[in-house]
């Protein structure tokens, strides 16, 4: 029959998702009709009759005239609709979303309570998929519903006990027991609760483009499993296990660890593997601001789209990324920073707050950087905030390995690299080194190639063979090792020179026994087995050479980090700048496997003065601390100290923190004068009998460091040197004619 269509007479039965007929065009018995619209599109509707449509009309909503493409008054053809028995739904998926999209509002919607309203507002009704329509819910905000999948069963084969298994079909006739599931619309703001929601459409968190091992950082596989593995595991499974668990995604991380370690490189790829949206990158003092409440402003702004986001799409929102660079500019611990202004204290609180605050975003990653955790808020690091810690150490040596590998690769393909260039090699010849340092290497090696086919006439000219010529060789690596790069965390080869730039003049059997006894102490400090911290005071007279001895000792360990502390250094310094900076000097070496300080000259670090007496008590006790402080596991520390004020020092009650003390005692004896003369080459041999005769039975007692400086003045007096030796040693008081 010929019909046309129209629009549905009221909105109570616009919401039923029944076409609406005459009564004189159809009998009761009749329940569903079939419209065919042209083209060969047939639509299924389930009826219902009203006095206020007009025979030869059918009257639709506005989503049913959507899904069927029905214009009003539009020429139908309709005929009766008879389900089967194998037509019954087993189970129906339902797409939902707002109605009006701009009237969204943060409600949950309870899925099981959405089941049990669908069967009892639309009991025996005819759906097909893809078919859309309007849904009340509990006198809350209008749905709108699509259908996106059906399953149908054969219920007379049920009724003869015949397996029959549901099977996909197009359409089907809505029973009491149909299972009802939902599932919320692609970037639907809608939230949905409960065991009748459906697996939620969802992007992969990790960009499917992303390659593991063409990451670029070398040395870092622990650090990044672990990060992943805290981080983005959890981010992985699909929502629903998820919520299962009750489980909260971890939404901030800081990396810490010294300058050039790569903490930016592994934020930075970090962003790059997760399928996430484009990453904010801040630096620190970039969000302090001059104006008052601007510096809070700047935060709020970095999380605003975010707070939008997961408004509108709720648990399908996107990743969000925020990098701070030098976070530690900015969330210094609360009370920490002078003034009156508060400026940091308010920028910490407004920061706390948008990570794990009342309103707490769960789309959002917060990567920390930093080589100074020691001075950011606690409140910050607890659970919920930047609970993933990860420090980014100084690599080991199969680190090393891998990170000449990367920097190297390029070279190696297009073969500007001689094959004498071993990377194990060089990876043993750099302890200590930073990645930044290890690229820094391969540049200066580089540069030391290429300079070699420059030439320096009138005019710089490049030798035109230049690229069938150029090779980066062994050699250029070492000299780059040698004199390029030094690294940050290495030994201080400069101030040993310089401590050591006499040598050392083994006067007798008390250097040997120092030596040999410091070399012990050296291979304890070394050794696994035994603790993590060894400390040696070698303590003497003055000019006695307990610095040169020390300077030795750190040489001869061969630790890859070797740090002096000299008053020299802290000249001028406040007491607390002076803590800070001995301070540091431990922080350093507890980055290094194997460390060795030096400090020299204790009491001048103390402040100590005789006529008083006073000192630093603030330095002591900083130095007491340190001095007993065992490094973190796996990490091994040697301090050798210097004083020539024993008795202070244990008047202070310092003695019991050293591991060891070692006497260095002045020259005492005629031979041990004997030996560092001939060991500076200064006198000939009847000038040096003539010095033995001179001195046999006197008493002698010399520093060796002054009695060198005694040699160098008498040097300069070619014809009268033993008289000025001699004459200068009895002016000092230090030989005289007592017994020996």
């Amino acid at each position: 029959m010929a019909f046309k269509a129209t629009r549905c007479p009221t909105e109570d039965l616009s919401l039923s998702n029944c076409a609406v007929v005459s009564s004189n065009d159809f009998s009761d018995d009749i329940k569903y009709i079939d419209v065919h619209t042209g083209a060969n599109q047939h639509f299924v509707f389930s009826i219902k009759s009203h006095p206020n449509i007009q025979p030869g009309h059918v009257g639709f909503s506005l989503p049913q005239r959507k899904w069927a493409v029905l214009s009003l008054n539009q020429d139908i053809e309709v005929k009766p609709y008879a389900f089967g028995n194998a037509d019954c739904l087993s189970s129906i998926i339902l797409e939902a979303d707002f109605l009006q999209k701009k009237q969204a509002v943060a409600e949950q919607y309870n899925t099981e309570e959405m089941a049990k309203e669908f069967l009892m507002q639309f009991p025996h009704q005819a759906f097909t998929v893809g078919q859309q329509l309007a849904f009340q819910f509990n006198n809350m905000k209008m749905l709108s519903l699509v259908v996106r999948d059906c399953e149908a069963a054969d219920i007379e084969a049920i009724r003869k006990g015949v397996d029959s298994k549901p099977k996909k079909t197009k359409i089907g006739r809505l029973l009491p027991n149909t299972v009802v599931q939902f599932e919320k619309a692609e970037n639907s703001a809608l939230n949905l609760i409960g065991k009748a929601k459906g697996m939620q459409p969802r992007q992969s968190i990790i960009n499917p483009d992303w390659n593991f091992q063409k990451m670029g950082i070398g040395g870092l596989d622990n650090q990044f499993n672990a990060i992943f593995r805290r981080a983005f595991a959890s981010r992985v499974f699909p929502p629903e296990i998820v919520e299962q668990l009750g489980c909260k995604h971890v939404k901030g991380i800081l990396l810490y660890g010294p300058p050039g370690t790569g903490k930016t490189l592994m934020a930075r790829q970090i962003g790059k593997m997760l399928n996430a949206r484009e990453p904010k990158i801040v630096n620190g003092p970039q969000i302090l601001d001059k104006y008052v409440g601007e510096s809070e402003a700047n935060v709020r702004r970095l999380f605003a789209d975010a707070e939008e986001e997961q408004k509108r799409a709720g648990s399908n929102s996107g990743l969000h990324i925020i990098i701070f660079d030098e976070i530690d500019a900015i969330c210094k611990s609360r009370g920490s920073v002078a003034g009156n202004t508060g400026v940091h204290d308010t920028v910490v609180n407004q920061l706390l707050s948008k990570i794990d605050g009342v309103e707490q975003l769960n789309n959002i990653l917060v990567i920390g950087m930093t080589n100074r955790k020691d001075m950011i808020d606690e409140a910050l690091l607890r659970p919920g905030r930047l609970e993933v810690q990860v420090e980014i150490s100084l690599p080991n040596e199969e680190g090393r390995f891998q990170i000449l590998n990367i920097h190297t690769t390029r070279m190696k393909s297009f073969k500007k690299i001689n094959p004498d260039v071993d990377n194990k090699e060089l990876a043993i010849l750099t302890k200590n080194f930073s990645g930044a340092e290890l690229e820094g290497l391969v540049r200066a090696a580089q540069s030391t190639a290429m300079n070699r086919l420059i030439k320096a006439a009138n005019k710089v000219e490049v030798d035109p063979e230049a690229i069938e010529k150029l090779l980066v060789n062994r050699a250029d690596f070492l000299h780059a090792l040698e004199n390029d790069i030094k690294p940050a965390f290495g030994t201080a080869q400069e101030i040993l020179n310089q401590f050591l730039s006499r040598g050392i003049v083994n006067w007798g059997r008390p250097v040997t026994s120092i030596l040999e006894d410091g070399m012990l102490y050296i291979q304890q400090a070394r050794d696994p087995d035994t603790a993590g911290l060894v400390s040696v005071l070698l303590e003497g007279p003055p000019n006695s050479g307990k610095t040169a001895l020390a300077a030795q000792l750190a040489k001869n360990s061969e630790y890859p980090f070797v740090k002096v502390c000299s008053p020299d250094e802290m000249v001028g310094f406040t007491e607390t700048a002076k803590c800070l900076h001995i301070r540091k000097v431990f922080d350093d070496a507890y980055r290094s496997t194997l460390s060795c300080i030096v400090v020299d000259n204790i009491e001048r670090l103390l402040d100590y003065g005789s006529i008083g007496p006073r000192y630093s008590n603030l330095t002591l006790q900083a130095l007491l601390v340190l001095l007993k402080k065992e490094p973190p596991p796996g990490k091994k520390l040697l301090v050798l100290c210097t004083s020539s004020r024993r008795q202070v020092l244990e008047d202070m009650e310092m003695l019991s923190a050293f591991t060891g003390i070692l006497h260095v005692p002045n020259l005492s004896r005629p031979e041990h004068l004997m030996a560092v003369l001939d060991h500076s080459e200064v006198f000939s041999k009847q000038e040096l009998q003539q010095i033995n005769k001179q001195t046999q039975g006197k008493r002698l007692f010399v520093g060796v460091k002054k009695l060198l400086a005694l040699i160098d003045m008498a040097k300069q007096s070619e014809e009268h040197k033993v008289i000025k030796l001699i004459t200068k040693l009895e002016e000092d008081g230090s030989l005289d004619s007592g017994v020996c």
